[in-house]
């Protein structure tokens, strides 16, 4: 970290930081990113469970970071940006929760994404957030909202594990612009994976273009959930000739056992970023959302 701009909120020295539960240490490293400190928060729960919260220190500028993993830490959201009322607010939501529901498939289905981001327009000026999985979802927002990548950072890790000719792949075509863009920073081939029905149960998965045989392969998309997909497209690379299968990702959603999972599928290593803190988080998004705070 270092190197950053000097934002007008670093000079007045009033930029401060403040986090839900389930983001702490993400929006720690944020705040040492900005040179900056981050407010002491009480969390408890009243009697029946309601959930209640006391900041001490706030100021004029308030950043407020909060991931939104379960439907606790989007109330506990939603109280922190009621409690900085009345403060110039900028609002980063590493990993939002309830995006992917982006349109109605059915008569009588919210639009989730629309709700909760109307839900957090309010009392702010204005919000990021990092590789939401549908850009589209932005524009719910009643304030301006931008997102960043952390392709960057994803192709730094991989680089550091020192592969010769690693091959990124996507693992469908949905993810090929992520792919491409997480090769770009160490020059590797990228491809995605493409599915075959060879019978009416029976699917082969393999790159569409491009050969795994004696290669190190790492899987890259934004998020990985129940991990079903990339473990069955692990055990097939392997058979096609891979030396080795890699995952990473930006959100560890991780859900029912994923982890164990891809591991049982024979992937060497499975990374994430901070937005969701889980053991196996290998990298931060703290610089990305700290350059766009200060832009």
């Amino acid at each position: 970290m270092g190197g950053l701009p000097v934002s007008i909120y670093q000079k007045r020295g009033i930029m401060k930081i403040i986090s839900s539960e389930p983001s702490q240490v993400l929006a720690g490293r944020i705040a040492d990113a900005l040179k900056t400190s981050i407010i002491d928060v009480k969390f408890s729960r009243f009697p029946d469970g309601e959930l209640y919260l006391c900041a001490n220190g706030l100021d004029e500028d308030m950043v407020i970071v909060g991931s939104l993993v379960d439907s606790d830490s989007l109330i506990q959201l939603v109280l922190l940006i009621d409690a900085c009322e009345g403060l110039n607010n900028q609002l980063v939501i590493p990993y939002m929760g309830y995006a992917r529901q982006d349109k109605r498939f059915k008569a009588g289905e919210p639009v989730s994404a629309r709700a909760i981001s109307r839900v957090l327009s309010r009392g702010v000026d204005r919000c990021i957030t990092v590789n939401i999985h549908n850009k589209k979802v932005l524009s719910y927002f009643d304030i301006p909202a931008f997102d960043v990548s952390l392709a960057r950072d994803i192709g730094t890790h991989i680089k550091s594990m020192g592969f010769d000719d690693p091959l990124i792949l996507a693992p469908d075509d949905g993810a090929a612009a992520f792919a491409q863009a997480v090769a770009a920073y160490g020059s590797w081939d990228h491809d995605h994976l493409d599915k075959t029905r060879i019978s009416g149960d029976e699917v082969r998965m393999a790159p569409r273009t491009l050969s795994a045989a004696d290669r190190s392969v790492v899987i890259v998309d934004d998020i990985i959930s129940t991990g079903g997909t990339i473990a069955t497209a692990a055990v097939m690379l392997r058979e096609q000739g891979a030396c080795d299968v890699f995952a990473a990702c930006v959100h560890g959603v991780l859900t029912g056992g994923a982890f164990a999972r891809l591991k049982a599928s024979g992937i060497h290593e499975v990374v994430c970023s901070d937005t969701i803190e889980r053991g196996c988080s290998r990298f931060s998004a703290a610089d990305r959302i700290a350059e766009a705070l200060v832009r």
